[in-house]
């Protein structure tokens, strides 16, 4: 089981570098194919003589960054929930607990 894990682990690794390679390789050649500049304006100041290439790539930090703070803020807000509903288990376990100990009467 261990060597299949292992045998798993360099497949992943395998695959995330050719996958890596490639995004490099496209990159590559997007960016000889476009060798223009053009000119960015974003609302509060105007950059002229941006490459395409740059631009481009500054749209993706710029997406990726707003994702990962947004994920960042949805796992916050799990582990609070799950840090809650632990608790919650905690004082119904509690309470069950509380009640077992208790004699049962007949309904007659």
């Amino acid at each position: 089981m261990e060597s299949r894990n292992r045998d798993l682990a360099t497949v992943r690794k395998i695959v995330l570098l050719v996958s890596l390679l490639l995004v490099a390789l496209l990159t590559a050649v997007f960016a000889y194919n476009n060798p223009d500049t053009v000119v960015l304006d974003v609302g509060f100041t105007r950059l002229e003589g941006v490459s395409i290439v740059v631009a481009f790539a500054i749209c993706l930090a710029v997406g990726w960054l707003f994702g990962l703070i947004t994920a960042g803020f949805a796992l916050f807000r799990m582990s609070r929930e799950k840090r809650r509903l632990r608790r919650d288990l905690k004082l119904a376990e509690a309470e069950v607990s509380s009640l077992r100990s208790y004699p049962l009467h007949d309904a007659n």
